[in-house]
């Protein structure tokens, strides 16, 4: 037997071309862009035949007769004994010209060719969205009463069959699959639609909320689902049965799910808290629809919902169809099947191999490079402050990333021997001597970056100063706070300025914050390094909020306790748990990659929850550590060359606040 099949390179059309090679002695000729030549060798793998059963006819599907030659037309006239429609887009996501083209355009040109070549029966594959949002059952020999066709996806495949109905000169028969997901035994897809819409979102569920508790979601209409290789043996054993020409068959689910039950079936698959509690969205049809629309008409409301939808990877319009109102009936597909042993099975059935295989192979995440190198490979990443400590660690990672890796400091030593340090282990490191504290040298700075490089693709304000000293023991020390704020603030702010002009102009950039858990905390005895810290943090919230839209992004990182340069005048602090240079270079390199806004350690974002809820607490808890732990030696004046012994309740406070600045 000969068979024609379109789109046999697609998520169903591959596997239906590999059940009908199955058949003894069948021959498959296939259409196939010129372009996609080299596709054949794995499609003969796929199919496990040779070239003389799966034989490719070039052409293309938007062109007339599918552009098929005409000696191709000559050769395969009357000898087609069944001719496969598939090739059409399943996405309700394309734009609607291109479903025009693809869906009805090329569907037209299908059927000019089957006509041409006399094939056989026809056998088209359209989709429940033919019905549009008919309310009530749709059955099998329903067409003309589809209604609510204002989606360009449900307009295209309704128009598609219609041609298929009207213009086919042989025999048709039309399948209407529900929505189709991957098979019910390995979970294998190759596109993500539908139900997989929800997927990114029941991840997210998960990676916040342990499996146990309980959740508020959503409930709609039924959704009819399918796995693939139901479609196929379905499709496969119906096409061959005789006196069923001209009629429809609904390939769906004969007892389909609402939505909130869709949801939590995933859900239990995925490992995730289930939604104990389902508001009908049918609710929100009270909202008049003038109003709806008024309120998404305003900007920073349509923008926000439209950021969060894309954050998790769903349609902007998918809320339009979580009340899907039709039902199928597929009594006709029951009694064709009858005695065939193919059954549709049950969603619970298969749902942990589609979810499997969809976080193994589907989840767009694994698309994505995640690697530093992948960021910063070939960009200017400046670091100041980079001579020591957390800089230089950060610079090592950077430049064994690929990056054109910039630190500044004002000591021309150190910064030869990081230079140095760095080569050492074969990367490339460029150092310039700079005052960051010096508005002057911060501007000349500027310009010799702009000039030598065009600029920095990401800025990492790291260099700082951390003064621990109780307020008591500075009235007479205000130039404390202004060195401070001036390094801290000025001079990050100073130099982060000139450089945004160039990001600006590019539409890209990154500035990297180095703050500290002290902002979240508010630590006793660091007023002028917290105050410092605290106005960079503020002024980078404004400067994010005005630069969302131009692609520069700002991230802030709340570093805990480091073991550094910085803090090794505080004897007090060997006793007390820290991270290593190399560890928050680690942060440093999740900012990077990521871009989030800020990140902070789990005591940090404690703190900081603490202060919001019971400030009283707070201070209480804070006043405690202060007067349990003194000025350091050096603060006080001393040669801080011991630190003085701990007690026991010392011991155990540090325990407690583990890497807080106290």
């Amino acid at each position: 037997m000969q068979y024609f099949v379109t789109g046999a390179t697609g998520f169903i059309g591959k596997r239906l071309v590999k059940k009908l090679l199955a058949r003894k002695g069948s021959v498959v000729h296939f259409l196939l862009r010129e372009t996609s030549r080299d596709k054949i060798p794995a499609l003969l793998e796929f199919w496990d035949v040779g070239k003389t059963r799966a034989i490719p006819v070039f052409g293309d599907l938007r062109s007339p007769k599918l552009g098929v030659a005409k000696e191709d037309i000559k050769a395969l006239s009357k000898n087609i004994d069944h001719f496969y429609h598939l090739a059409a887009i399943y996405d309700m996501l394309a734009e609607a010209d291109e479903q025009i083209a693809v869906n009805v355009d090329g569907t037209r040109n299908a059927v000019e060719f089957a006509n041409a070549i006399q094939a056989g029966i026809l056998h088209h594959v359209s989709s429940i969205a033919a019905a549009g949002m008919f309310e009530g059952i749709f059955r099998e020999d329903m067409f003309d009463e589809a209604e609510g066709l204002n989606h360009p996806y449900f307009a295209t495949k309704h128009e598609s069959e219609k041609i298929v109905r009207n213009e086919t000169k042989g025999a048709w028969r039309v399948y209407r699959p529900g929505m189709v997901v991957g098979d019910s035994k390995t979970g294998a897809a190759d596109k993500i639609d539908g139900p997989y819409y929800f997927f990114k979102l029941i991840q997210r569920i998960r990676q916040l909320l342990p499996p146990w508790m309980p959740t508020v979601g959503i409930e709609g209409g039924r959704i009819n689902i399918v796995p693939v290789d139901y479609v196929v043996d379905a499709m496969e054993h119906i096409s061959h049965l005789p006196k069923l020409d001209g009629r429809a068959f609904h390939l769906t689910d004969p007892e389909p799910m609402r939505v909130g039950e869709v949801l939590n079936t995933f859900c239990r698959a995925a490992h995730a808290p289930t939604m104990s509690i389902r508001i009908n969205a049918a609710l929100f049809g009270f909202i008049p629809k003038s109003i709806r629309q008024g309120v998404f008409a305003l900007s920073p409301v349509r923008r926000l919902r439209d950021a969060i939808m894309k954050d998790l990877g769903l349609p902007n319009d998918l809320m339009n169809f979580i009340n899907y109102p039709t039902r199928f009936d597929n009594r006709d597909t029951a009694i064709a099947l009858k005695g065939s042993g193919i059954v549709c099975p049950r969603l619970d059935q298969y749902a942990t191999p589609v979810w499997d295989y969809w976080e193994r192979h589907l989840d767009p995440a694994l698309f994505i490079d995640t690697t530093l190198r992948g960021q910063v490979a070939g960009k200017v990443v400046l670091v100041t402050g980079g001579s020591s400590g957390i800089g230089l660690a950060a610079a090592h990672k950077l430049a064994e990333a690929g990056a054109v890796t910039i630190i500044c400091g004002r000591d021309g030593d150190k910064l030869a021997a990081a230079k140095a340090e760095v080569e050492a282990r074969g990367h490339s490191l460029i150092t310039y001597q700079a005052d960051v504290a010096d508005m002057a040298d911060c501007d000349r700075f500027v310009a010799l970056l702009i000039a030598e490089h065009g600029g920095v693709d990401v800025l990492i304000n790291n260099a700082g100063r951390s003064i621990r000293r109780a307020i008591e023991a500075s009235y007479d020390r205000f130039h404390d706070f202004e060195r401070t704020m001036q390094l801290n603030y000025f001079g990050c702010l100073r130099l982060t300025m000139g450089l945004l002009p160039q990001m600006i102009a590019q539409e890209r950039g990154h500035v990297v914050n180095i703050s500290s858990i002290g902002v979240l905390t508010n630590a006793p005895r660091f007023s002028a390094y917290v105050a410092s810290k605290a106005a960079l943090e503020a002024w980078t919230r404004c400067a994010a909020s005005e630069l969302a839209d131009v692609g520069v992004k700002f991230t802030t990182i709340n570093m805990p306790l480091v073991r550094t340069p910085m803090i090794a005048p505080t004897k007090l602090y060997q006793n007390v748990p820290t991270l290593s240079p190399e560890e928050a270079a680690e942060m440093i390199a999740e900012a990077i990659v990521h871009k989030p806004v800020r990140i902070a350690t789990r005591v940090g974002v404690f703190g900081q929850v603490l202060h919001a809820l019971l400030p009283r607490v707070a201070q209480i808890v804070l006043n405690t550590s202060f007067r349990m732990f003194p000025d350091s030696d050096a603060a006080q004046g001393g040669d801080g060359k011991k630190a003085p012994p701990m007690s026991s309740e010392q011991i155990a406070m540090q325990q407690l606040l583990r890497g807080v600045h106290f």
